[in-house]
């Protein structure tokens, strides 16, 4: 996501954080039964949005039933001191994790905003802003690890921070390491590595210190496939891949891979790569029950040029529409 202006900050959203109950009659066609709902990042309305799987078609303006849950911090005091007036712009990621017996989403915003939410009340874990107000920093998504620290990419700003947020829910303490175009995150219990991936590269971080003061400390890294010499790869979303143990789902600007992390290689042998790899896939996850798996491509014609009102599906082909939206991100919910 790129960003020319400051447009967007007076969009406006009133504070949500609670479950909102399943709706009724006049719905689309149901889609396949058994699916999770869906988590997406929706920024026409600046929230994050769990959408009901059962149905293809999602109008909140007809049907409020569709949204199973809604959070934006915008009015919320819970947030205040985190500016989110001006930080709670272009929400760039949402993805649900479990923490200690509890279930979070972890959310951050293009202009500065990241939060660790309690799911369903909003509660906050921890939220910080990161030069509110603009996008020179750019929280692009964030995890959390098992000491209750939370790792965030920074893409315009080439940083992943690692803030010990198991202090207190406003604390600033951080540590960094260089990372061009940080976009991507992800804890690996089993290696008790964190996985960053940049424009150019995927980077494995030891965790160094304590939890106090803790620092990264850069053990692994692998050059990202390019799809013209000479270019960058543009590496965007990284994300473990449910229904394979010790594989990654990568998107580049120009495909998307899994990473296979005991051979150290990018492949693209998974089912339904023929219809799953494409250019400009913001982001891809699977359902590891079903095999269901979820990708976003921006759409012409919308108020951003990274927008969709479309998350497709594979294996098979499908869709979700939200009627007048404006998606970047969209994942199954499946905490863990």
């Amino acid at each position: 996501m790129s960003h020319g202006s400051r447009r967007g900050i007076l969009l406006g959203a009133a504070g949500i954080g609670a479950s909102l109950a399943l709706g009724g009659a006049g719905r689309a066609a149901a889609a396949t039964p058994g699916l999770p709902p869906v988590l997406i990042t929706e920024q026409a309305s600046k929230r994050l949005l769990v959408m009901d799987s059962r149905v293809q078609v999602w109008d909140p303006a007809v049907d409020p039933g569709v949204v199973r849950w809604a959070f934006s911090p915008v009015g919320d005091a819970r947030y205040r001191d985190v500016e989110p007036d001006i930080s709670w712009v272009y929400p760039s990621e949402a993805k649900v994790r479990r923490y200690r017996g509890r279930t979070y989403v972890l959310a951050t915003a293009s202009f500065g905003f990241v939060g660790v939410v309690e799911w369903p009340s909003g509660r906050r874990y921890w939220a910080g802003a990161l030069g509110p107000g603009d996008d020179l920093v750019n929280p692009h998504t964030a995890e959390i690890l098992p000491d209750g620290n939370v790792a965030v990419a920074c893409s315009t700003g080439a940083r992943v921070r690692l803030y010990a947020a198991s202090l207190d829910p406003h604390s600033t303490r951080y540590t960094e390491a260089e990372l061009k175009g940080a976009h991507g995150l992800h804890w690996d219990p089993v290696r008790e590595v964190l996985w960053a991936m940049g424009d150019d590269e995927l980077v494995a971080y030891r965790v160094a210190g304590s939890r106090v003061r803790p620092s990264l400390v850069r053990q692994f890294a692998v050059a990202l496939p390019v799809a013209t010499p000479g270019k960058s790869a543009g590496g965007h979303d990284l994300f473990p891949v449910a229904g394979v143990p010790g594989r990654m789902w990568v998107t580049t600007t120009a495909s998307v891979f899994q990473y296979d992390i005991v051979g150290q290689g990018f492949v693209q042998d998974f089912a339904g790569a023929s219809e799953i790899v494409r250019k400009s896939v913001k982001c891809v996850g699977d359902d590891p029950r079903t095999g269901r798996v979820v990708t976003t491509v921006p759409e012409a014609g919308l108020g951003e040029t990274w927008w969709t009102t479309t998350v497709s599906m594979h294996r098979p082909a499908g869709t979700f529409r939200y009627v007048n939206g404006g998606i970047y991100k969209a994942r199954w919910w499946l905490p863990s």
